[in-house]
């Protein structure tokens, strides 16, 4: 039964749910909810029928998480959800790559760092949460991996390049707060980043690249390229791996008979980078055995 407190109105609701959701999915709702408080802020979320709310399905149905609001009494399930786009979204040809991480370590305020994200989401196809969540603790050094928490709550150790782990070491060493809890990606500072860095990075490429802004390309282009390229290399077990999807969904009888663990995985990226990993034991010996 729903709780007394006072239903909220929707300028009141907007920063409530935006402090739940993660800082992708309130941005991808701001304009709307911004259009909402504009045209309907001081109604109560109850006077909303459901003509009026396309926009607003998200706050509705953390009224109902909350206890306030019945789920029968909600107007958001009597809304058809528009079907979504096709993505656009492609990997990056090997000659685009370069461009793009040319621009990024020769324009801006801060190259280093930029590269260093750019480098990141490459080898390791993390989504852009995943990387704002990076802390110093979850660098294994002797391992070469990195440990991931994205949507949904997952967690997953991610190999990643010797190269790259000695580069985010220093990172860490020459801007870090000395808190192995705290944020691992700072700028020069000392001050942690945030997901404007991201606008700013790609904001450049776009301004430098003619085709990168034709397909408005962002961090996320990088993630596909990268399981792009390993599920054409090392297959859709591997790929699936190496991007940590939860094994769901209608193919999960296929996918549960073609599962790969983190040494596969580790081999992709070895292949990938052309460095040895500790977790690919097998690529490095016939690496050495080739010389």
């Amino acid at each position: 039964m729903p709780d007394q407190r006072p239903m909220p109105t929707i300028r009141e609701w907007i920063p409530v749910v935006a402090g739940l959701v993660s800082p992708s999915t309130a941005a991808s709702y701001g304009s709307y909810w911004n259009k909402a408080e504009a045209k309907w802020g001081d109604r109560r979320m109850d006077t909303i029928i459901a003509s009026e709310i396309k926009t607003m399905r998200c706050l509705y149905k953390h009224l109902v998480n909350d206890g306030r609001l019945d789920e029968r009494r909600n107007p958001a399930t009597r809304v058809t959800k528009p079907s979504r786009n096709a993505s656009t979204r492609r990997a990056l040809a090997g000659n685009r790559l370069a461009e793009l991480n040319d621009v990024v370590a020769s324009t801006g305020d801060d190259p280093e760092l930029d590269s260093l994200i750019c480098r990141l989401h490459e080898e390791s196809a993390c989504r852009r949460g995943g990387a704002l969540a990076l802390r110093p603790r979850d660098l294994d050094r002797r391992q070469c991996t990195v440990l991931l928490r994205e949507k949904g709550e997952t967690e997953r150790w991610q190999p990643v390049s010797p190269t790259l782990m000695r580069h985010l070491i220093a990172h860490d060493e020459e801007r870090g707060s000395g808190d192995p809890q705290g944020q691992l990606l700072r700028y020069s500072s000392g001050k942690p980043i945030t997901s404007r860095r991201y606008d700013y990075i790609f904001g450049r490429v776009q301004n430098e690249l003619e085709w990168a802004r034709a397909l408005q390309v962002s961090a996320h282009w990088l993630r596909h390229t990268t399981l792009t390229w390993v599920e054409r290399n090392f297959g859709m077990g591997v790929a699936r791996a190496y991007a940590g999807h939860a094994e769901s969904g209608s193919d999960l009888t296929t996918t549960s008979y073609v599962k790969a663990d983190i040494s596969e995985v580790a081999e992709a990226l070895a292949a990938l980078t052309g460095e040895p990993h500790p977790l690919a034991p097998a690529r490095t010996a016939r690496a050495e055995a080739e010389r």
